[in-house]
């Protein structure tokens, strides 16, 4: 693989073939979130002791960014908060049912995951390299909020948007399977 910095190059090592998947969404992938356009840019997939999830790159019709989680057929499409409006907990100190307010609401930890990145493809907002193994914390609160404390970076990343369900994401230019 090899990374753009401006005018130069870098080459950082070798990558494997993506693991087989059953999602339907792939690169190219059009939908909608809240009447906003999206357009699926880039992909990694995670693995973890009981399976493994996709988070989508999204690049949504005005050039924000934004990701869309793909776990077991549960969808959730979230953006970064920058900076978080206070600071989130310490990864030792983060654990199911600590709470996170957010907009006159708690939003409760209600999964801690250790995982590992097992895959990427096309454009991601960041560098990705260099990460063993992350711990993910989500968060759920009331009307289908869903938010993760993202602890790849220091400080760590604050993620919060809504559970979806797959046919109000309008996604077309899907991938098709043999049989189906």
């Amino acid at each position: 693989m090899v990374v753009r910095h401006d005018l130069d190059l870098d080459a950082i090592g070798e990558i494997s073939d993506l693991p087989p998947d059953s999602s339907p969404i792939q690169l190219g992938t059009e939908g909608r979130f809240d009447e906003r356009a999206f357009t699926v840019v880039g992909r990694i997939v995670y693995e973890h002791a009981d399976g493994g999830w996709n988070e989508w790159h999204l690049v949504f019709a005005d050039g924000t960014s934004g990701w869309l989680s793909d776990a077991q057929a549960e969808y959730a499409v979230s953006t970064l908060v920058a900076p978080p409006p206070q600071p989130l907990p310490e990864a030792t100190a983060v654990t199911v049912g600590v709470g996170y307010p957010w907009r006159g609401e708690d939003l409760q930890v209600t999964t801690l995951t250790r995982a590992r990145y097992t895959g990427v493809e096309g454009e991601l907002p960041f560098e990705y390299w260099g990460k063993d193994e992350v711990l993910f914390a989500d968060l759920r609160g009331h009307e289908a909020t869903f938010a993760t404390f993202d602890y790849s970076e220091t400080p760590p990343l604050l993620f919060v948007g809504r559970l979806v369900e797959y046919d109000d994401l309008s996604l077309r230019q899907l991938r098709s399977f043999d049989g189906w």
